[in-house]
C-alpha cells in the first residue's frame, strides 16, 4: 500500500474540486438570502468597514511575507508562525481575494525579491 502523504498537492486545497463546487452553492445561497439579509445589514455597513479594512490590510502583509520568506515553511522558520496561524491566513486570503496567495498577484504591485534579501542581509540598524 502507497503512502499518500509523501505525495504534495500543490496547495491545502489540493486541485481546487470542492472549492469550485462549493463555491457554486455558496453563490445560489447568498443570492436567495440577500434579499433577507441586506435590509438587516445594510445599517451596520459603518460600523463594519474599519473592522474589514484592517483585516484586508493584514492580509496584504501577509501576501507580502508569504513571497519574501519564502512560503509556508519560511514563515514558519523565519517567522515562527505555527501551521495552524499560517492555514488561518491563508483561509482568510482565499476568502478575501479568491486566491491562494503563491497565486495570487496584485495588480502593479511586484517584488524584487533578490534586492528585498540584499538590502535586508546588509540592514544594520538595531530594531
Amino acid at each position: 500500500m502507497s503512502d499518500f502523504r509523501a505525495q504534495r498537492m500543490p496547495s491545502p486545497d489540493g486541485q481546487g474540486i470542492a472549492k469550485s463546487r462549493w463555491e457554486r452553492a455558496w453563490s445560489a445561497y447568498t443570492k436567495a438570502v440577500r434579499p433577507l439579509t441586506d435590509p438587516l445589514v445594510e445599517p451596520l455597513r459603518p460600523l463594519m468597514m474599519p473592522i474589514a479594512r484592517g483585516a484586508t490590510f493584514d492580509l496584504v502583509g501577509f501576501w507580502f511575507v508569504w513571497h519574501t520568506a519564502g512560503g509556508f515553511e519560511g514563515i514558519q522558520s523565519q517567522l515562527g508562525m505555527s501551521r495552524s496561524a499560517i492555514y488561518r491566513r491563508i483561509s482568510a486570503f482565499r476568502r478575501v481575494f479568491g486566491e491562494h496567495p503563491d497565486v495570487y498577484r496584485f495588480p502593479g504591485v511586484t517584488i524584487d525579491l533578490e534586492q528585498a534579501i540584499q538590502e535586508t542581509a546588509s540592514d544594520t540598524r538595531e530594531p
